[in-house]
């Protein structure tokens, strides 16, 4: 490392570096990307980087590396933050402090362009034709919702091919979740009143509706329509007991993020609360690493910058503690950004710092947990050294039906979600054949194996048989450092009793209920469970598909009439073409096109 020589560099690009809002990266000798920062001036960004002495250790390390600089100029300062989270995202700069998993948020969606529109949990990239209410924290926040909301205001919730297929009301319907639109058992005027309300309320304009259904009450019991009555006073009860279930204080949180940030021994967590519309909407913990030496305004900076270019920031943020970049943050992510030091928004804060510390230290015990398995494990299967990656594998199928393998990866910091894989039965012709199927996953899998996801470890779900079959597939591939290692069912298919088979090695069972057979048992388990998982999704998707979902010109309209009239997809097949024309919608031409998709 030279210093003289990496602040030389950074007082020359000063001279050149422009005055305008950007993003800047700092470059080795060797072309590695060592950070990536963005700045409302660079120019003045980069002086302060020429302040050697009053740098952390961590960026002072870095200084000593640098060898030349690059500079991208944006229009703003939104500009720049999306540029720089883009180029942290492909670089991975070892001096910037990086969130080790980003969670995506669920939320409810009501998509309003439909006829009878749905309420629905949703995750992914959201289009302008629905309405999205959120983000929950986790999946139990939205759920909770979800299940009163369907208590109050009676939305469907099923997916357009059930909805459009049914003949007849369902169990939600019995059990007055639901309010039957699927078989005209509302009006379209009062369903419509109804997404009104829910979409109000998640808005959070929760007293207007809870006033507007109390006077409803009122004229039902003057009109002696008890039954409606009663309907309206369990809504409103509902709806009571759910404001009553937030503080005072949350009914003036419209649209607020609470992050609360702990530092101890060099390791960080940070705790995001969600509160929208009056209530909350759940927590989540956040675990960040290369935060060596860094303060806690830069790591809040820096997990902000990254955090919001991946989801839809609030009006507010409050933090646990301001920084430098507040200002830049605030006008690039068009929030305000605030901290209390009394009152009951600094408890909000203070609650926040607390179960970021309780998030850390059930992070530090179960790292610790995890590294003493590994280390006995590496012991116990004489392992060349502890292992850093650990592949499960197992498949899923019904009676050959719907066949899928899955990958699960473990390592010293828990299971690594963003590497799970799924392989869909291509090219076993028998899927019944488990040896096949896995034959078949681990050959595809290794024919993507290069030194960074070389795993130490191959867990299989099986025996022997699953051992000798993937051995033969794996023959000409270089297994050098690789253990394969087959956990199969003890006596009686007793858990904690399972045999443990290896290459050339004698089975064996490992201590009943020890640690390590716990540990291997949760990694076995973890990957039966994605598998079958995955496997349920796959079939669901293919029952729920109509016999007319493949004809061309046949959407959702035609197909809730064709059923309606018909009664089953089995009548529609057996329609001769004048029969399909009594329908409403259906002409000649498209009749004909329905008969022929069937009698081919």
């Amino acid at each position: 490392m030279d210093i003289e020589h990496g602040l030389d560099v950074l007082r020359k690009n000063v001279k050149i570096a422009p005055q305008n809002p950007g993003v800047y990266r700092m470059i080795a000798k060797d072309g590695e990307v060592l950070y990536v920062g963005k700045a409302k001036n660079i120019k003045k960004r980069i002086v302060w980087y020429t302040k050697f002495e009053k740098l952390p250790t961590r960026l002072k390390r870095m200084v000593a590396l640098v060898d030349k600089m690059e500079f991208i100029i944006t229009e703003n300062e939104a500009g720049a933050l999306l540029t720089e989270n883009e180029l942290i995202k492909r670089f991975h700069p070892r001096f910037n402090i990086l969130l080790k998993d980003d969670k995506s948020f669920p939320y409810l969606m009501i998509d309003v362009k439909e006829e009878y529109p749905a309420l629905k949990k949703y995750r992914g990239k959201k289009n302008n034709s629905a309405r999205f209410f959120g983000p929950f924290a986790n999946v139990g926040a939205v759920s909770n919702v979800m299940a009163m909301m369907q208590k109050v205001f009676m939305l469907r919730s099923c997916r357009d091919s059930v909805f459009y297929n049914r003949t007849r009301p369902c169990l939600l319907y019995q059990i007055k979740r639901c309010s039957g639109p699927c078989v005209n058992m509302v009006s379209k005027e009062d369903y419509d009143k109804q997404v009104s309300n829910v979409i109000a309320f998640l808005s959070g304009k929760n007293t207007a509706i809870k006033e507007e259904l109390s006077q409803k009450m009122m004229e039902a019991s003057e009109n002696l329509d008890f039954e409606k009555a009663l309907v309206l006073r369990e809504q409103i009860k509902a709806l009571s007991a759910v404001q009553g279930a937030g503080s005072v204080l949350y009914g003036k949180l419209s649209s607020v993020d609470v992050i609360g940030l702990y530092e101890e021994k060099g390791q960080v967590s940070i705790e995001v609360f969600v509160y929208r519309g009056g209530q909350n909407y759940g927590n989540v913990s956040y675990f960040l690493k290369q935060t060596e030496d860094a303060e806690k305004g830069e790591i809040l900076e820096a997990f902000i910058s990254e955090f919001y270019t991946n989801h839809i920031p609030p009006k507010e943020i409050y933090v646990s503690d301001l920084f430098e970049g507040k200002e830049f943050l605030e006008q690039a992510l068009n929030v305000k950004i605030l901290n209390f030091e009394r009152g009951d928004k600094a408890k909000l804060i203070e609650n926040a710092v607390l179960n970021a510390k309780a998030a850390l230290e059930r992070k530090v015990s179960e790292t610790a947990s995890i590294k003493q398995n590994l280390f006995e494990m590496a012991e116990v299967f004489e392992l060349p050294r502890i292992p850093q990656r650990i592949e499960i594998y197992d498949n899923s199928h019904n009676q050959g039906s719907y066949a899928i393998g899955a990958m699960v990866v473990a390592t010293p910091a828990g299971f690594d979600k963003k590497a799970y894989r799924t392989f869909n039965i291509k090219y076993t012709d028998n899927t019944n054949d488990d040896f096949a199927m896995m034959k078949e996953v681990l050959r595809r899998r290794f024919e993507h194996l290069n030194e960074e996801n070389k795993p130490d470890v191959v867990l299989l779900d099986g025996g022997l048989g699953q051992l000798h079959a993937v051995h033969e597939a794996l023959k000409d591939y270089d297994l050098k450092g690789i253990r394969i290692i087959a956990i199969s069912k003890g006596p009686e298919r007793n858990a904690g009793k399972e045999f443990y088979h290896q290459e050339g090695k004698a089975s064996f069972a490992l201590e009943y209920r020890s640690p390590l057979a716990f540990y291997l048992q949760t990694l076995r388990d973890e990957a039966h469970r994605f598998a079958i998982g995955t496997h349920r999704k796959k079939r669901a998707k293919a029952i729920y598909k109509s016999g007319l979902d493949e004809i061309e010109g046949i959407g959702a309209k035609r197909k809730k009439d064709l059923l309606l009239f018909f009664g089953s997809v089995d009548d529609v097949k057996a329609a001769e073409i004048k029969d399909l024309q009594k329908v409403e919608g259906i002409s000649k031409k498209t009749a004909e096109k329905i008969y022929k998709y069937f009698h081919k």
